[in-house]
């Protein structure tokens, strides 16, 4: 008894733990200890449950299983880890999504194997005895759906993220009916399990919400998978709590409640940026229509070479640096930091510009940027630069695309229409870094490229920027 007490108290700790860690992470300067405040509280929970399982029914071999599970985890975790660039961490996270909605997925399975299989078992008598054995159905039931969802959702996030498959929206005819239809006919069969618990019913939720899992995310466009992403992240927190009334077990309740509402306040908030409608958006893109093609010519594009960038930049005052994926990529952020280092030397007034959803995952720019070691107070956010873009002399976009397309503030038409963007036109001069002149992740052809004072610096990001820092 002394060890189960123990153990709940160390659950308790793990808890706190983890909202230290959500409020470190909260900022630039207190990131690494969020971190730090994370690893800590997992340690800890996996101590809790290792001392619950020992001072429970377990037996030697069940321990022994889970400590060979605990090893081929870490294992694949610190290999993953490792290896990793910073360019392949949204998919990193969709597929880790996954690995959630899977385990909700075979916890609710094993919860209807244990008891709706066995009603005249120990744990189903128990349960019946308490009156809450139809909470039970309701939970298997539940969380099997949201599990399912966030397994498949996530899978097709991975795929387009990592462009394995089209960024582009799946648009099957009634779309919306058939989301909508999913979801009510899930109501049904919830109701329908809960009165007789059977397994073809089972069976039945499973398939259904595989597949509204995979159309979901299909759905949906590249411009708004950022908010996916999020969205995948709240599913995964949702599923997890699912699975800790399954199992009894209050930590994993507490934490997939604050995974659960942080991804989906993050996901409003980023829908907020993007002028998307939340709703829209979880949705499976409902309300959106297929982007019609674009056969509009934009003119010719004008290039440029680092030498003349180089004299642009030298008798600049002011230079806005608006970084996206291709940065990333690129790995060119310590060449940039350099740059920006020369450039204030001079006494040019250096700022950059960070879109919310720039790099395909919301802080993903920040991090790259605070890694090369860039000063935090230069770097700032679209609602406080944006204004000041009419001031500027040079605005140079590396890597970023659909996050400076005009389209989403002067196109109505455009898939991108009424996504807020940095306004990076209504400067001076405008230098892209890009390899070609193929469209962004969106598949929108970007404007920006053809306008008089824009120039085209093809290459390689991290090469011509070097290139630059040399020719100054």
């Amino acid at each position: 008894m002394s060890a189960t007490i123990a153990a709940q108290a160390a659950y308790l700790v793990a808890a706190l733990l983890f909202i230290l860690a959500l409020a470190g992470l909260s900022k630039h300067e207190t990131a690494r200890l969020g971190n730090a405040f994370g690893m800590l509280g997992m340690g800890v929970a996996l101590v809790a449950t290792v001392v619950l399982a020992v001072d429970g029914d377990v037996s030697t071999a069940g321990l022994g299983l889970m400590g060979l599970a605990m090893l081929i985890g870490a294992l694949i975790g610190l290999q993953r880890a490792r290896g990793v660039e910073m360019t392949g961490m949204p998919e990193l996270i969709a597929l880790l999504h996954s690995f959630v909605g899977l385990a909700a997925v075979l916890v609710s399975w094993n919860g209807f194997l244990e008891v709706e299989n066995h009603p005249d078992g120990h744990e189903a008598q128990a349960l019946d005895a308490l009156g809450t054995l139809g909470i039970h159905h309701g939970e298997v039931f539940i969380g099997l759906f949201i599990g399912a969802v966030t397994f498949t959702g996530s899978i097709v996030a991975y795929l387009k993220l990592s462009a394995k498959i089209s960024s582009k929206p799946l648009m099957l005819p009634g779309k919306n009916v058939l989301n909508l239809g999913s979801l009510g006919l899930f109501v049904a069969l919830t109701a329908w399990f809960v009165i007789t618990p059977e397994l073809w019913l089972l069976i039945t939720v499973t398939v259904l919400a595989l597949a509204l899992g995979w159309h979901l995310v299909a759905s949906i466009g590249g411009g708004d998978m950022p908010v996916v992403v999020s969205m995948l992240n709240s599913y995964s927190g949702w599923a997890a709590a699912a699975s800790g009334f399954l199992l009894g077990n209050d930590l994993l309740i507490i934490t997939g409640a604050l995974v659960g509402s942080s991804g989906a306040y993050l996901s409003y908030i980023m829908c907020k940026a993007m002028n998307r409608s939340f709703l829209s958006v979880i949705a499976g893109g409902f309300g959106i229509e297929a982007p019609a093609g674009s056969d509009v010519d934009y003119g010719e594009h004008t290039e440029i070479t680092a030498v003349s960038v180089a004299e642009l930049l030298g008798s600049a005052r002011s230079v806005v640096i608006t970084p996206g994926y291709g940065m990333a990529v690129a790995q060119a952020q310590y060449p940039v930091a350099e740059l920006t280092s020369k450039l204030r030397a001079k006494g040019v007034d250096v700022r950059f510009g960070i879109h919310p959803v720039a790099g395909r995952l919301p802080g993903h720019m920040n991090v790259l940027l605070a890694e090369a070691k860039v000063p935090y107070d230069i770097v700032l956010e679209m609602d406080e630069i944006n204004e000041d873009f009419a001031a500027t002399d040079v605005v140079l976009v590396i890597g970023a695309n659909d996050t400076v397309n005009p389209a989403g503030a002067e196109d109505p038409g455009s898939p991108l229409a009424g996504m807020p963007v940095l306004t990076v036109w209504e400067a001076g001069k405008v230098i892209v870094f890009k390899r070609s002149m193929a469209s962004g992740y969106a598949g929108v052809q970007n404007p920006l490229f053809f306008k008089e004072n824009t120039s085209m610096l093809f290459g390689d990001a991290k090469a011509r920027v070097e290139d630059i820092v040399g020719a100054l």
